[in-house]
């Protein structure tokens, strides 16, 4: 039989070949963001394993960001890109072995499904079609990329202004797949909520926060292992000039209501984590924080308000993360949506566990909840 071909030089791929000469015990490692010590997004195709029994074995699986993030955890694997499902998986003596039998010759696993640049470019043009959409560049990434803002309708006196962000930390591809799952409900002219929220709100989504992160396949920082989520209170043309153009823009236009968009490697939930705890925020603030997770809860069960962080869990790196700096100085309710890389535990889905469709329709469900917080007034 052929021998193994494991190939990760593509959009987002990493991983590094240690040992693929046999095909039940092939030894790789996942690479580390550039300049830093991050490391637990994965991303490679195998070709010539179909129908050999595959024992893939990440080997400094223990070394990784979070290490907890491997309990209950099942790799995604697909065949042609697009629809991705679980493979058995086991966290075992710090290694995490991934055992599959492909059904066909060519097999891509990953630590969740990728959101390419590709499919991110698809997604800014095709949303430029809508008279409903203006395309801003905020300007370019270290690595040349033009960070994409996309406004979704007119602002206008008496409008409030709402921000989205997405994959500040670019291993956290469902932060994408749910603004995508927001922008398509947004730009949907028969949907009547939608229609209305934009009659009273005016929104400033970016998609990717992290397009070269994402590209290069890292876990959670930019092209020089600066984590963007710690450079809020104090962003530099430097280190992070994607939170700096951001920032200067949201000066420009104020923020009535901020939503950043994440991925939780450990929690096997979907959860909002707010300003609670912070010295800054009022009571009233919480309490719309509050009332928003019960509106999500109430339109869509894959939320829960249960389990989630415990109040000051960031200490005095609070003010650093994006949802506390914005909240701090606009004194609007802001907050960070959590989903998980593993599956969602109180609905469980064996084949695809949380997986893109699910995180798209999650953020579908944010209109519902944003356009109940502008009724409140």
């Amino acid at each position: 039989m052929s021998a193994l071909r494991i190939n990760a030089v593509f959009d987002s791929g990493n991983i590094e070949v240690l040992d693929a000469s046999r095909p039940h015990d092939v030894r790789l490692a996942i690479r580390a963001d550039n300049a830093s010590d991050f490391y637990q997004w994965f991303h490679f195709r195998v070709d010539g394993g179909r129908d050999r029994a595959l024992r893939l074995r990440l080997t400094n699986a223990a070394g990784a960001a979070y290490p907890d993030g491997w309990d209950d955890y099942r790799a995604v694997a697909s065949y042609d890109r697009r629809y991705w499902f679980r493979v058995p998986t086991r966290y075992q003596d710090g290694e995490l072995l991934i055992e599959h039998e492909p059904a066909q010759d060519s097999v891509y696993y990953a630590y969740f499904a990728p959101y390419s640049f590709e499919r991110h470019l698809d997604l800014v043009a095709g949303a430029s079609r809508s008279a409903r959409v203006f395309v801003e560049s905020l300007g370019e990434t270290l690595d040349g990329r033009t960070l994409d803002l996309l406004r979704i309708g007119e602002p206008a006196p008496g409008r409030r202004t709402i921000w989205v962000t997405a994959r500040q930390h670019p291993g956290e591809t469902m932060a994408q797949w749910c603004a995508e799952g927001l922008l398509e409900r947004l730009l949907d002219r028969h949907d009547a909520q939608s229609q209305t929220l934009l009659e009273e709100a005016v929104i400033y989504l970016v998609p990717n926060m992290n397009p070269d992160g994402a590209v290069r396949g890292h876990l959670r920082t930019n092209a020089i292992g600066v984590n963007l989520n710690r450079e809020w209170n104090a962003p530099s043309l430097e280190r992070s000039p994607e939170v700096f153009a951001v920032r200067e823009r949201m000066e420009q236009t104020g923020v009535d209501l901020y939503l950043d968009l994440h991925g939780d490697e450990a929690l096997p939930c979907n959860f909002i984590a707010g300003q609670e705890g912070a010295p800054w925020v009022s009571d009233e603030l919480l309490e719309q924080e509050r009332a928003f997770e019960r509106d999500l809860q109430a339109v869509n069960a894959d939320f829960q308000l249960e389990r989630g962080y415990p109040p000051g869990k960031f200490g005095d790196e609070a003010i650093t993360i994006a949802s506390n700096w914005v909240g701090k100085r606009f004194g609007c309710p802001a907050m960070t949506l959590e989903m998980p890389f593993k599956d969602n535990d109180l609905r469980p889905d064996p084949e695809q566990g949380w997986s893109p469709e699910r995180s798209a329709r999650l953020g579908a469900s944010l209109l519902d909840a944003v356009l109940a917080w502008l009724r409140r007034g």
